[in-house]
């Protein structure tokens, strides 16, 4: 995914929906407006960490967070697989990836709900350490800028730690032998109707030319995906994390799989305030650690993302 597209509709909060959400963040925090995180968290706080804690990376972490044993994390948990709610708890890829993370920071990270537009509200107002949800990593949400390159807020740091973008989602054992946009020039495409991925199959028909590239739109994925099970579109196109997942479950793994290479890469973040470059500091530590000890690949290997593994912890690399 690119750090300037939405990838769902309108109406629809998308995790890498654009600038937009930093200008209501900003808004809000100009007006004096509360952040809209809502209590919702998937672990209990400890009252305060023991100070025969052996964590490699424990004292790396500012003392306040040492003394409460937790990092608190504001997400958008509607995201499967990235973040969603299961049993009354959140979890998902980002929970797993934290819970690697805490066990070399020698803390737990707390996750709760809220609305994905006041996330980075949260972080101003210092309700939450940090946040976690599918958020990419770009310049303007780094520098808190709007879309027109003007200052609204104090813009936020990101620990760079999944890399994401578009798949083609295919009927299992890729009858008609897709691996790339190209091969879909002369058959019929299906996808959900006004969405970024719809204009991205508008786009290929334009490329195609006298080839024609039909595309049925429908009003959900889920119909788009029904389209493809029955044979009658050749492919869907969604986030790579979204397709990966319903290739793991749909049918039991036996409807789908993801054809060729995702297109349009871009980076999720940790999102962390500016003026806490300790807590950033350790976050990076902590995933180059969770990286080595092989714990991090185990936790995007148990959602079937293994594929948007990054080598090595880095800051504010998304463009």
């Amino acid at each position: 995914m690119t750090a300037s597209t939405t990838r769902r509709t309108t109406a629809a909060r998308s995790r890498i929906a654009a600038v937009g959400a930093i200008a209501v963040a900003g808004a809000l925090v100009l007006t004096g407006c509360g952040d809209q995180t809502e209590s919702g968290g998937s672990s209990t706080p400890s009252s305060s960490a023991k100070k025969d804690n052996t964590a490699p990376l424990f004292s790396a972490l500012p003392k306040k967070i040492q003394d409460a044993g937790v990092i608190k994390v504001g997400t958008d948990s509607a995201y499967a697989p990235m973040e969603f709610v299961e049993g009354g708890k959140i979890v998902g890829v980002d929970p797993d990836i934290a819970e690697a993370l805490g066990k070399q920071l020698g803390v737990k990270f707390e996750f709760t709900a809220g609305t994905f537009d006041g996330l980075i509200t949260s972080i101003y107002t210092g309700r939450q350490d940090v946040i976690m949800s599918s958020i990419t990593d770009n310049k303007k949400r780094q520098e808190g800028l709007d879309d027109k390159g003007q200052k609204i807020g104090k813009g936020v740091d990101f620990v760079d730690y999944f890399s994401s973008g578009l798949s083609l989602l295919v009927k299992k054992g890729n009858p008609e032998g897709i691996k790339s946009m190209d091969d879909l020039c002369g058959k019929t495409v299906a996808v959900q109707r006004g969405t970024i991925y719809e204009d991205t199959f508008k786009a290929q028909a334009e490329k195609c030319g006298d080839k024609k590239l039909t595309i049925q739109a429908f009003d959900t994925d889920a119909e788009a995906q029904t389209r493809v099970k029955a044979g009658g579109a050749v492919a869907d196109l969604n986030d790579y994390p979204v397709a990966a997942y319903t290739v793991k479950t749909s049918g039991g793994g036996n409807d789908f799989e993801i054809a060729g290479q995702q297109s349009d890469v871009g980076l999720f973040g940790i999102g962390v305030s500016k003026e806490n470059t300790q807590l950033r500091d350790a976050l990076k530590q902590a995933l180059d650690a969770a990286i080595k000890d092989g714990s991090y690949g185990k936790a995007l290997e148990k959602w079937n993302v293994q594929d948007s593994a990054v080598k090595s912890a880095t800051v504010n690399a998304g463009q």
